[in-house]
């Protein structure tokens, strides 16, 4: 829940030399350059120009038996594995550190994880007194107080909760509550009549049924409990409303009383599901959608507390199993990985473990990370660039001919008042509470569970730290926040691969890293984005005129993106992802604005035997460098708000007369699209 208010794109990375100038960048290197050896030129670039730019690379490296995908994200992701490996291995070796600090927490952590032996022998044991606590449960207040704890150490059953931002009122925070409670990806697996819909569901019963049995349940009662628990999720999904209609954040703020909560929903005792959780002093609270809550409170009596009970055993066992037994472990890899994703095999332990140690304890290895791998002058270059994007988005705001003058101030404020956090926190976060050992790995998960959910928690009554990073520096990713309009840009996406030992020339720096910037500033101007004013509150600061005109623009990219075929015959939903693709859209223009400003493009450098325009285009094409399983393409277009990489090229470059004419597009070529259908916002 924490996340609801914050708008995250998987982001690539500039070059790990890019802190110096640039004016080497015409050197020969000795190895061959990335762009230009990853070119297929059996394909037409107007045709495909994701496959024209990276299929070379994709045939000969194909996807690992273990990942779901391969590419520029993965090459990264390794060498951000190797570097916290190496920080936790280390850790893990000294038997003497002091009790509480960081390397105690982080070598107890990662050792734990890597007993594969004493993990092993415990099986689920570690586990039995909460599951004998659910078993314990005698009516459907004992439902609510077992959820509220899982809630604290697990998952998130019944719906969604987190205390956050104030839509309406920044400085302030809230408590929210929406839809959630399900076990699959997004109600359309439980709904949807199509053949791999159909099979999901069908094995994701097998699966249930096989994790109940893990639980101890003999054949016949692990089968009615799985039959059970997917009916009751289906209910759940039913009145769940659709994704793409959770995205606009007025339709979702329905501020009420506890009071009025409460009558609403009288089988669901609201006191003792926020005493459970440690709030205090709660009067209001903002529910994303009413009517779920209404029939959850149906379903509290429709269903008997024998099957709240498995399902509450479900919830809290899955978001833990990964940091359990092997046989346990494999079940649930086998249902969430193989089967929705199309992976494999399981991931080396230590892979696997340092993803956990750092997802865990993300804030204690970020502090060695920063020292010892970032290079210095990290958060000086990306706020040079960043800086950059902003100047280019404020000339592109004040030339635009279908805004008035009253709506370009408000919009100009707002961009001048963004907060770029890039880099590293100044402030880290204090740990000192979380209690980890060597005793054992799921109880030191749910320590660390308990503790972020307590730091969430704690929140509610004071003032906003607008300080605060919801990523580590080691987090390859980025996010723009409307409560805060502020990006953070964290300090890992420095890196490149095939610029390790040379520099990185401006062409890749803004391609890349610039469209990074772009990306997420247009976050904060695109389809939900714009309804937040300078001070991160939903308020409307738009003319009506101006309005009709935009979401105008913004149908038309929906009604591009309705046209892809991601695999088979899916096709992606133009609506669910319409604001991660005018931030593409948005992201690569401002990127390019900037580029043409550097000497590189002004003195027509050649770079590889590629001009500026060439070298820029292929470097965006380079950036989602990203091949991925069909399963996974599948999942993400029925449950994910950003299009598979593969569209997130296609799409803004088809709405550039610039990439026309760089690479001779001509109607006919498949990646052609009339004058008047091609988009253009901000």
């Amino acid at each position: 829940m924490k996340k609801r208010f914050i708008y995250s794109a998987i982001i690539v990375a500039t070059a790990a030399f890019a802190i110096t100038s640039c004016k080497h960048a015409t050197k020969e290197a000795e190895a061959p350059d990335a762009l230009v050896s990853h070119i297929d030129s059996t394909i037409k670039p107007g045709d495909d120009f994701f496959l024209y730019a990276n299929n070379k690379w994709f045939k000969n490296n194909p996807i690992p038996a273990s990942e779901q995908s391969n590419g520029l994200w993965q090459m990264i992701g390794d060498t951000i594995n190797a570097q916290i490996r190496h920080i936790c291995e280390t850790s893990s070796a000294t038997k003497d550190a002091e009790k509480g600090s960081n390397k105690q927490k982080i070598g107890d952590f990662f050792s734990t994880g890597m007993d594969s032996v004493n993990l092993n022998k415990k099986g689920i044991t570690d586990l039995k007194s909460d599951l004998d606590a659910i078993d314990a449960i005698k009516d459907i207040n004992g439902v609510v107080k077992e959820a509220a704890y899982i809630h604290t150490v697990s998952g998130s059953p019944l719906f969604g909760f987190g205390v956050g931002q104030d839509d309406k009122i920044s400085s302030k925070y809230a408590v929210f509550v929406a839809q959630g409670g399900l076990s699959l990806p997004d109600r359309t697996f439980y709904v949807d009549n199509d053949e791999r819909a159909v099979s999901i569901r069908a094995k994701f019963i097998t699966h249930l049924k096989n994790m109940f049995e893990i639980m101890g349940y003999d054949d016949a009662k692990a089968t009615a409990a799985a039959d059970k628990t997917m009916k009751l999720e289906t209910a759940i999904a039913k009145t769940s409303r659709k994704r793409e209609d959770t995205r606009d954040p007025l339709a979702n703020y329905n501020k009420m009383t506890l009071k009025k909560l409460s009558e609403s929903t009288p089988n669901l005792d609201w006191n003792i599901f926020i005493k459970e959780v440690g709030l205090k002093n709660v009067d209001t609270v903002v529910v994303g959608q009413p009517e779920f809550l209404k029939a959850l409170n149906g379903y509290l009596k429709s269903y008997s507390i024998d099957e709240w009970k498995d399902y509450l055993k479900y919830q809290f066992v899955r978001g833990l199993s990964r940091y359990m037994d092997d046989k346990t472990y494999k079940e649930i890899f086998s249902f969430y990985s193989t089967t929705l994703r199309g992976v494999k095999e399981p991931k080396p332990r230590w892979k696997r473990v340092v993803e956990q140690t750092d997802g865990a304890l993300g804030e204690l290895i970020g502090k060695v990370y920063v020292d010892d791998y970032l290079p210095k002058g990290t958060k000086e270059k990306l706020v040079e660039i960043g800086n950059a994007i902003k100047t280019v988005y404020a000339q592109r705001i004040k030339n635009l001919d279908w805004m008035s003058a009253a709506t370009k101030e408000k919009a100009l404020k707002k961009l001048s008042s963004v907060i770029m956090k890039v880099g590293y926190p100044d402030k880290w976060k204090d740990l000192s509470a979380m209690i980890i050992d060597r005793s054992s790995y799921v109880k030191n998960v749910i320590s660390a569970n308990k503790w972020e959910f307590n730091y969430m928690i704690n929140k509610f009554g004071k003032a906003v730290d607008r300080t605060e990073w919801d990523m580590e520096p080691q987090t390859y990713n980025a996010y723009y926040n409307p409560s805060n309009n502020e990006i953070v840009v964290p300090g890992c996406n420095i890196i490149i691969p095939g610029y390790e030992r040379k520099m990185a020339d401006d062409a890749l720096l803004y391609s890349i890293v610039g469209s990074t910037f772009g990306h997420e500033i247009t976050h904060g101007f695109d389809d939900q984005g714009s309804k937040y004013n300078e001070l991160g509150n939903l308020s409307n600061w738009w003319t009506p005129e101006d309005s009709t005109k935009f979401y105008g623009k913004t149908k038309m990219i929906v009604d591009q993106f309705n046209e892809f075929v991601a695999v088979d015959t899916l096709h992606i939903n133009g609506s669910l992802t319409q604001g991660e693709n005018i931030a593409d859209l948005g992201g690569i223009i401002m990127a390019y604005e900037a580029y043409k400003k550097t000497d590189q493009y002004k003195n027509n450098t050649m770079v590889a035997g590629l001009n500026p325009d060439q070298r820029f285009f292929l470097g965006y094409a380079f950036s989602w460098m990203i091949n991925e399983r069909p399963e996974a393409v599948a999942n993400q277009v029925k449950s994910n708000e950003h299009s598979p990489a593969k569209f997130r090229v296609l799409g803004p470059l088809e709405n550039m007369p610039e990439f026309y004419k760089t690479f001779g597009i001509k109607k006919g070529d498949k990646m052609w699209r009339d004058e008047n259908k091609r988009v253009k916002i901000w």
